[in-house]
């Protein structure tokens, strides 16, 4: 999730577990702890030559549940033992406070499509429930407003109850995610069975700043499919539409330590393009067709065969006038789409 959410997140939770006295001496710790895990990027970034390797080495080692609660409690033992304060006062609440306020940051994390390296140092592919997306207001304001109320109210039971009301409201937002995911699986499958795509690698993912509108991407032998789902407006049968890949050269390339890892990262839900002699690639989990964030030239054409070169991500420009007045027409027909089913 953003920086903003994760901020508030773990200042509410370390703020609503602290002794009253302390309230905003926990907000500050839990923002620092929710913050924290997110700085790989600052290290990754020393690798930018290798931009699939940022790209996959980001949440990882600082956002596992192997490693933070060990970090949460050293961090714990350093303040109770050195710090003669706040922590030695009330260790056992500190000691919980910093725990979840570090912890729940990758668990947020793993319920966007990205995902997230939950185990490591151990390598199954990244946790993606893809339930929220990226930034998500209605997920983030209820944890910003209580946290300003604790900040002005304090020690007052006031604070206390507007933290358990921000968490309980943002929480039961994350599981009407979950139940609104289920729905559109549901549609999805029997479109997609119906298709003879029963058994599709496929995947779902909320639209831009919302739970309401969702796309559904699923494989096939010539490329993918792509169809969307409004949880309010759609009755009939989801519509699908198809779109190739060169499925023939991502194949070729299979080999590749680029591709191999792209792979792992996204498990295999890219598209395969050759541009002048180059072959790009883009996860389909993470844009609106045909633009995607996430696109890298991984190998060329040479001498009769794919040969591999240093990954060279790709971005859209949208520095044009054009490029711009489509990116806002494209938002605002997400916006109808979300409350209008398609003829």
């Amino acid at each position: 999730m953003d920086s903003l959410t994760q901020i508030v997140l773990g200042g509410a939770v370390a703020a609503a577990i602290a002794p009253p006295g302390h309230r905003r001496a926990a907000l500050l710790a839990g923002a620092a702890l929710g913050t924290l895990p997110d700085l790989d990027a600052l290290w990754l970034g020393l690798r930018a030559a290798d931009p699939v390797a940022v790209m996959t080495e980001h949440r990882s080692f600082s956002h596992s549940l192997l490693v933070l609660p060990w970090v949460a409690a050293a961090l714990w033992w350093l303040f109770k033992r050195f710090g003669h304060g706040r922590v030695a006062q009330a260790p056992q609440r500190w000691f919980w406070a910093m725990q979840l306020a570090l912890v729940t940051h990758p668990l947020l994390d793993a319920l966007t499509v990205y995902g997230t390296q939950l185990w490591w140092p151990l390598t199954p592919s990244p946790t993606m429930v893809s339930s929220v997306f990226i930034i998500d207001p209605l997920y983030t304001v209820w944890l910003l407003v209580g946290c300003a109320v604790a900040w002005f109210a304090r020690s007052r039971p006031l604070a206390g109850k507007a933290l358990v009301a921000a968490l309980a409201i943002s929480s039961g937002y994350l599981g009407w995610s979950l139940v609104a995911k289920a729905q559109v699986d549901e549609a999805a499958q029997q479109r997609l069975a119906a298709m003879g795509l029963a058994d599709a690698p496929r995947f779902s993912v909320p639209m831009p700043f919302t739970t309401v509108l969702w796309r559904v991407v699923a494989m096939t032998p010539e490329g993918y499919v792509v169809g969307d789902r409004s949880v309010l407006a759609d009755r009939g049968p989801m519509l699908f539409q198809a779109y190739t890949s060169d499925t023939s050269a991502l194949q070729q390339v299979a080999g590749l330590p680029a591709v191999q890892r792209l792979h792992w990262f996204n498990r295999g839900f890219m598209r395969a393009q050759v541009v002048d002699g180059r072959l790009l690639l883009s996860d389909l989990r993470m844009g609106l067709e045909p633009d995607y964030t996430f696109n890298f030239i991984v190998a060329e054409w040479r001498d009769g065969q794919w040969h591999a070169v240093v990954p060279e991500q790709v971005r859209s420009d949208y520095s044009s006038p054009q490029a711009r007045a489509a990116l806002r027409a494209r938002l605002v027909a997400l916006w109808q789409r979300m409350w209008h089913e398609p003829a």
